[in-house]
């Protein structure tokens, strides 16, 4: 069992521009990432639901033909096989993300 105080976190370097912290369980991944101003994940999917909250900051997120700028304190549900993606503005965006996890990646 994980507990988290949001405030006092410490993340790591998850890959250039993400920082970000995780717990994994035998079906759910719960990560808590912030991501640099000005970075953009221009599209991928994969084969698990995904969800989470923005826990400051402004993103600006799609999932298919939906697009939609998300502020703190509004959620996000991506459903698995839906290309999706994001990108920051000039302030750093704070998140807790949600998701299952795929067969494929359940014990690695």
């Amino acid at each position: 069992m994980a507990f988290w105080r949001l405030a006092t976190l410490q993340l790591e370097q998850f890959r250039p521009g993400i920082m970000s912290k995780a717990e994994m369980g035998d079906n759910l991944i719960m990560a808590c990432m912030q991501i640099g101003p000005g970075e953009e994940d221009t599209g991928h999917e994969h084969s698990f639901d995904q969800c989470g909250i923005v826990l400051e900051g402004q993103i600006e997120m799609f999932a298919g033909q939906e697009r939609q700028l998300l502020n703190a304190n509004e959620c996000y549900f991506i459903p698995s096989g839906r290309r999706h993606g994001w990108k920051t503005f000039d302030k750093p965006v704070k998140m807790l993300d949600v998701s299952s996890k795929s067969m494929s990646s359940a014990g690695s």
